[in-house]
């Protein structure tokens, strides 16, 4: 009789065994995964599914369902495989970028009054959990070359109360991180790299993701690579904190020391002053295969991304109105999520929204894809002047409201590309002319 062990994993051959899986997934929905998944319509579509419908179910009659379907052998093997790709040993397969974020503030035991120092532009996620727990969100002007966060302002608002600065690699490239990393290790400040775009940048050497205190990338399904819609990776460079962020995933389990006559205890997570209770962000087996698989083409996914971006930035260079993505060097090289097209309002003619205009007349997608976090209704409602921040953020207000749009770069056939870059090119010199 094989032995009972932790009621979350199947006990194995038991006379009354009990199962991890509640309810098992049949041939019928798999079917339905397949179709979604490989979407299609007409004949020669209906003929092929229903072909593979037949050996599904012969299938179906030899095969035995998995015994796991959440933080099994996948999630171990994606986290083993972003290790190796990472250069690390601390990769955490979380629900999504913002759970990874979470657990670096709850180390660095974020609380009201503390100072978090994070970009002027990003995604909302990136002071979602500050905000929460009425922490002080001080916005860094911005980079206008790569809108990424600017080291010298950061080195400007820093004030004994600054406990994290939160560097955001935008569209994939490399905050100059250097600066940001003595002035943390001057001030014993944590930095948390939301590298949620940059999941394959590298600066001077190193990956993204191993060179902050904490980091996080985003799975999510619009990203270079995802695992099936939704998911994260959590790194560290806290000293021994890599197999607590596993703890930190799922509750604070512990087996190391159960309590009295039970299988496990809950215990807290030692955080970098006190300890603090964990949250639980799990993943699924299905989330950690799909994200093992999309790894191992992540290097061709970048080289693709990078030639479209090449290719824009030669034909952009037709008009010195048009300031092109910078594409890296040996130091620094871009994962290339987002292509960052800008102009020089006073050689084009005009400023970004004019041109926004434009290129949504020609039905080509493109959108500043991320605004002045103090503009948002959330942070006014939680005291903040936006005005009295925009003075204090001029590079952003320029940029965003005068200069920039993202442009895609995946999933385009040549013909798309080259119309993009025409339709731009040809906007501009629209405007140029007064048209």
């Amino acid at each position: 009789m094989g032995k009972s062990t932790d009621f979350r994993y199947n006990t194995g051959a038991t006379r009354v065994p009990w199962a991890a899986v509640g309810e098992n997934y049949n041939a019928h929905d798999l079917m339905e995964i397949i179709r979604f998944l490989m979407q299609g319509e007409g004949k020669e579509y209906d003929d092929a599914l229903c072909a593979v419908w037949e050996q599904v179910k012969k299938l179906d009659a030899l095969a035995t369902p998995p015994g796991k379907l959440s933080l099994g052998s996948k999630v171990e093997a994606a986290e083993k495989a972003c290790n190796e790709y990472l250069g690390t040993t601390t990769s955490t397969f979380v629900t999504n970028a913002t759970a990874g974020f979470e657990i670096a503030y709850k180390y660095a035991n974020l609380k009201e009054g503390d100072e978090v120092i994070v970009p002027a532009i990003t995604f909302v996620a990136t002071m979602a959990y500050p905000l929460a727990v009425g922490a002080k969100l001080v916005f860094a002007d911005v980079d206008p070359k790569t809108i990424n966060m600017d080291p010298a302002d950061v080195a400007r608002k820093i004030t004994d109360k600054t406990k994290m600065i939160v560097p955001v690699h935008i569209g994939g490239y490399p905050v100059d991180l250097d600066p940001i990393m003595e002035l943390a290790k001057k001030h014993d400040i944590i930095v948390l790299e939301d590298a949620a775009h940059a999941f394959g940048a590298m600066y001077k050497g190193r990956k993204i993701g191993t060179i902050g205190d904490f980091a996080a990338f985003s799975m999510h399904e619009v990203k270079n690579i995802t695992s099936f819609g939704e998911g994260g990776i959590a790194t560290t460079n806290i000293p021994g904190f890599g197999e607590e962020m596993k703890r930190a995933r799922f509750l604070g389990m512990d087996f190391s020391c159960p309590i009295k006559d039970w299988l496990y205890n809950i215990t807290p997570i030692q955080g970098k002053e006190k300890p603090f209770v964990a949250g639980n962000y799990s993943t699924t087996e299905i989330q950690g295969l799909g994200l093992t698989l999309q790894v191992e083409r992540n290097e061709e996914i970048i080289a693709k991304r990078r030639k479209a971006a090449e290719y824009l930035t030669n034909r952009f260079k037709e008009n010195d109105a048009i300031i092109p993505q910078d594409l890296g060097n040996e130091e620094i090289k871009p994962t290339f999520h987002l292509y960052l097209l800008q102009i020089d309002p006073a050689k084009a003619g005009g400023d970004v929204q004019i041109l926004k205009k434009k290129l949504e007349e020609k039905g080509v997608t493109q959108i500043a894809h991320f605004g002045p976090l103090y503009r948002f209704k959330v942070v006014q409602d939680m005291g903040y002047d936006s005005d009295e921040i925009a003075k204090t953020c001029p590079n952003c207000e320029e940029v965003f409201y005068r200069r920039f749009t993202h442009l895609p770069l995946y999933g385009l056939s040549d013909e798309q590309l080259e119309y993009m870059a025409d339709a731009v090119l040809e906007s501009v010199a629209e405007m140029q002319a007064g048209n």
